[in-house]
């Protein structure tokens, strides 16, 4: 039985926006494993219920079924050695662990400042009502404040990202001549925000602007084939 991934998307099935779901796709794509794409929207609670989580990704590989994005990782590459390495060994283990601790904590919260009052625009009725509710709940206050002034912002959102930009300009990956895990996680935040809002984070000249082109390309542009807001 092919393997089958549960992934957030909006309206449109085609839309896939989860970072976390996209640290898992790409690494399907790394590991070259045949899957199957299973649209799930946040009110479709129960189709996902037998993982014991509301909250995808969800991976199911037979009888087998993994939840959480670092935990998907970790399961393909130990239950899938013979295929391409998406650590190169336990020391690249470690740093992509590294990596996925500074996305969840600082990235993909710096992100989410900048666009998430786009999500809903993105959404039916039913899915909109429930991420304004529970994302206004968790900010605090209503999502056009949440990233009210983002032009102003920017710059300095693109200013924090100079370690990833100092280490990206003297190699193509953070993984070295080819990509691997910590590259999928920290681009899984820059192809969530290019999925759902025009505001262009990277400026075209920044490196980073080209290593996420490089991995907007691999796998034949499954990442760059997506509808979306952002097509810099």
């Amino acid at each position: 039985m092919a393997i089958r991934l549960h992934e957030l998307c909006g309206s449109d099935p085609a839309r896939v926006f989860s970072p976390y779901c996209w640290r898992a796709r790409m690494a399907l794509l790394h590991k070259g494993l045949p899957h199957e794409s299973l649209p799930w929207r946040f009110t479709e609670k129960a189709a996902i219920a037998d993982a014991g989580t509301d909250k995808v990704p969800v991976l199911r590989d037979g009888a087998r079924v993994v939840h959480d994005s670092w935990a998907i990782l970790e399961d393909l590459e130990d239950r899938y050695p013979g295929r391409a390495s998406l650590f190169g060994g336990e020391g690249g283990r470690a740093l992509a662990r590294f990596v996925a601790q500074w996305a969840d904590t600082v990235l993909n919260p710096a992100i989410a400042a900048l666009i998430v009052s786009d999500i809903p625009a993105l959404l039916d009725a039913e899915d909109r009502e429930y991420f304004v509710r529970t994302r206004e709940a968790r900010f605090g206050k209503p999502l056009a404040e949440v990233t009210a002034g983002r032009d102003e912002r920017l710059e300095g959102f693109r200013a924090a990202l100079l370690p990833l930009r100092r280490t990206l300009s003297e190699r193509p990956f953070l993984h070295g001549a080819t990509p691997g895990a910590g590259d999928y996680i920290a681009f899984s935040g820059f192809q969530w925000a290019r999925v759902v809002s025009p505001l262009p984070l990277l400026a075209p000249e920044d490196v980073l602007h080209a290593w996420r082109g490089r991995l907007l390309d691999a796998f034949g542009g499954v990442a760059r084939a997506v509808p979306a807001a952002d097509r810099g």
